[in-house]
């Protein structure tokens, strides 16, 4: 475990924890607003998702806690599932941030930042290709009152100062929706034929 104090916000001093291991986020509250609200539900409404995350190989689990110990925000940068398209390119280089969310009550106060300098803090970041995918049905638009569309400039504008930038794929699920986002970040040390085969497997055309 990593852990240092993130910020002050006008809600009291908060504490980030990465690479957060089972028992510690045993140890931990989970914050009651991350559940099922109207028009919104939180990718992981119970503690024990995390934990399941938290077991994964290479997978970094980042923790925003209070002086309380209650997770009021949680990243999660893991491999991609065996499954999915993404998983097709070499072993342990593509990863995924597969969520990050903020208690309604704790956001506006740039916790969401830290949490993806949390993710990123994973000690092989130069050697992966990190990739987000922000589906419209997973955004609290209600709570914000935003479009998708301003939703998604948003994520833009959270994940851009990390060398995040818009990619363009096929991939089915992504182009349901026009609004959808499919960000990547790219480690220094990708090849230049990596690179290639990523842009390949994009549109669904790699073959390893």
């Amino acid at each position: 475990m990593t852990e240092w104090i993130a910020l002050e916000t006008p809600m009291g001093k908060l504490s980030m924890v990465t690479f957060a291991s089972p028992d510690e986020i045993r140890r931990f509250g989970f914050d009651r607003q991350f559940s099922e609200h109207r028009g919104f539900r939180s990718l992981y409404t119970r503690r024990t998702s995390l934990i399941r995350r938290a077991t994964e190989e290479d997978a970094n689990v980042v923790l925003a806690v209070t002086d309380k110990e209650n997770i009021i925000g949680f990243g999660v940068l893991a491999c991609p599932e065996p499954d999915q398209r993404w998983a097709r390119l070499e072993p342990k280089v593509m990863m995924e941030v597969k969520a990050i969310e903020v208690a309604r009550d704790w956001r506006r106060m740039g916790v969401g930042n830290v949490i993806v300098k949390g993710m990123l803090s994973h000690p092989k970041v130069e050697e992966k290709i990190i990739y987000f995918v922000g589906f419209t049905w997973t955004w609290d638009l209600e709570w914000t009152r935003m479009t998708a569309s301003k939703y998604r400039k948003m994520m833009i504008r959270l994940f851009q100062p990390f060398q995040f930038n818009e990619c363009k794929t096929n991939e089915p699920n992504i182009c349901l929706d026009a609004d959808n986002l499919f960000m990547c970040r790219t480690g220094k040390n990708i090849s230049d034929r990596l690179l290639d085969d990523f842009k390949w497997l994009s549109f669904g055309v790699y073959h390893p």
